[in-house]
């Protein structure tokens, strides 16, 4: 939520500069809202105002032992005056507060323009795509055949967008698991997380899943709890409501979590196979850092999205995502994307993003600077974060570039002393 003083002082000028981002803003209700806020509050200071005066003045009457009882009552009345007035002051805080939540971050000045997909820029690639013989498969025929993945026993036992791994599948995705975490708390130096799976409505609101992406969410049906759609949320709340000490930043966390989305916008979407499910397993990646940090803290965060992709082999690209194809709460996001075989296009497998002081203010996380220095208030961190990978998409990456014409899938190196030394999987 951007400051108050913002959305006072420079609405027109946040309007602006959002463009098409913030089309779906009630602007002229916020400028409303806005504007009774400041005429109410300076009324209810003018009537505070008044009752502290003739408070005094019933003090004093009362000292000098003379009658006070009509003050009283005229105190008695203006007190309830007030409380009728910060009532509706609340309120109209409320509907502001409601309104302020769904307007997005503001775009880096780096970002270029654009509303799709297509406008996104393409930064570097890495690798080159597999010479495969034969006829090329797909991960969902290559993993059935397998026996290693099963939709329909997953369907019957939930619904469509869920998915059944077994044998050499189940132990693939534990094995990518591992080694993700490995590599980023080994050589990359984050500190492994195991976070809550449910988290409340604030936690949600901090992260800026709420109140925009309601819909998106899988939510308890007697409980204020949401199952989590990615760690970013319990993650980022590590240090909602706290301030962080200088010499701390960065503070680098990366955490293993199923992850749970309705995909309520992505009707008719990848109906078939494991990229667009609604329960996947992610290894996420997020970071604390001061203002001055924050680019430079992407950039490496991005690298260590990548250097998981380069250990396995695949080939992938990088791309800047436009103003219009960005994510809500992000300033400047890049994304990872894998090459599919099947289908002879990447595919996104890593969104890696900084949100700035977006998300801190939301949820209220500072940093302290040292001591000594002109101005030591505590500010608000920057938060990023990223995944490190998704893990469901890394199987499906290797499954389709590393099928032999056999119907035989290769294991890659890296993963082999995770598989117990198994170099391939068969049909068994």
């Amino acid at each position: 939520m951007y400051d108050l003083r913002v959305l006072r002082d420079n609405l027109d000028g946040l309007r602006d500069q959002l463009g098409p981002r913030g089309k779906d803003v009630a602007w002229e209700d916020l400028r409303k809202l806005t504007e009774d806020r400041r005429t109410q509050m300076v009324q209810v200071e003018e009537l505070r105002h008044q009752l502290k005066k003739g408070s005094e003045e019933v003090a004093r009457l009362k000292r000098d032992k003379q009658p006070a009882e009509y003050e009283m009552a005229a105190m008695k009345g203006l007190g309830e005056t007030i409380k009728g007035r910060e009532d509706q002051l609340r309120l109209v805080e409320e509907q502001l507060a409601h309104i302020a939540l769904r307007i997005p971050n503001l775009p880096h000045a780096s970002v270029q323009a654009g509303q799709q997909a297509a406008d996104n820029l393409e930064v570097r690639r890495w690798g080159t795509p597999p010479h495969l013989t034969g006829t090329v498969r797909t991960h969902w025929d290559l993993g059935e055949a397998l026996g290693i993945l099963d939709f329909d026993r997953a369907v019957r036992m939930a619904k469509a967008r869920f998915a059944v791994l077994t044998g050499m599948g189940a132990r693939l995705e534990r094995a990518l698991i591992n080694f993700m975490l490995d590599v980023h708390t080994t050589q990359h130096g984050y500190r492994e997380v195991l976070p809550p799976l449910l988290v409340n409505r604030a936690a949600m609101t901090g992260t800026g899943q709420l109140p925009k992406f309601e819909d998106d969410l899988f939510q308890l049906r007697d409980e204020e709890l949401f199952l989590i759609p990615t760690a970013e949320v319990p993650v980022t709340n590590l240090h909602r409501e706290e301030i962080l000490a200088e010499e701390a930043l960065p503070v680098r966390y990366t955490a293993y979590t199923p992850c749970f989305r309705r995909e309520a916008g992505s009707y008719g979407k990848d109906t078939r196979g494991l990229i667009r499910l609604h329960q996947f397993n992610k290894v996420e990646l997020v970071a604390f850092a001061k203002p001055q940090q924050s680019y430079e803290e992407l950039e490496r965060l991005t690298s260590h999205a990548e250097a998981i992709l380069q250990g396995l082999g695949l080939h992938y690209r990088v791309v800047t995502l436009c103003r219009g194809d960005m994510g809500f709460s992000s300033a400047k996001t890049y994304d990872i994307e894998v090459w599919l075989p099947s289908q002879q296009i990447f595919r996104e497998i890593s969104s890696c993003s900084n949100f700035e002081a977006f998300q801190a203010r939301r949820a209220n996380i500072r940093w302290r600077p040292k001591a000594g220095k002109k101005d030591a208030k505590p500010e608000f961190v920057h938060t990023l974060n990223g995944s490190g990978l998704a893990v469901g998409r890394t199987l499906v990456a290797i499954l389709e570039n590393y099928q032999q014409p056999d119907g035989t899938v290769t294991i890659p190196a890296v993963l082999q002393p995770y598989m117990g030394g198994i170099q391939k999987i068969e049909r068994s």
